[in-house]
């Protein structure tokens, strides 16, 4: 598997309309686009850091995944994305090779018509592990 870059980095909140004045107005950033994953029951925002990006993700559904996480844990850091070269079902598998639990067996469609899949955080060191390729 070839990582090129982290490709962004998810944080959880309850309100994007909260959340992006902070982004914006604190740190001097600019939201440049806003979406509904409605597979993921999700709606995102999105901030570039030189080539990373921030991703702003709100439940659009209390029992969907971001949903869940905020209530377990709270609003922060929900996961880190890695860019791959090879292919998202490459890096699958070739960690599913290694041991390591996988969320997704395949990729699927996210946010920015990326390709990607999870790999579970108790295989990761306690970090949710996305992979995706444009």
């Amino acid at each position: 598997m070839k990582i090129s870059h982290i490709e962004h980095i998810g944080i959880a909140v309850k309100s994007l309309d909260e959340a992006i004045p902070f982004y914006e107005n604190v740190l001097g950033m600019k939201c440049y686009a806003v979406e509904e994953v409605a597979d993921q029951k999700v709606k995102t925002a999105f901030f570039m850091v030189g080539q990373t990006k921030i991703e702003l993700l709100e439940s659009t559904d209390a029992e969907g995944p971001i949903g869940k996480f905020i209530e377990k844990k709270g609003e922060g850091i929900h996961h880190m994305a890695f860019a791959v070269e090879d292919g998202v079902q490459n890096a699958l598998n070739e960690v599913a090779g290694k041991g390591v639990q996988l969320l997704d067996k395949a990729p699927r469609k996210g946010a920015e018509g990326l390709s990607i899949a999870f790999v579970h955080p108790k295989s990761t060191i306690g970090v949710l592990t996305e992979f995706c390729e444009k």
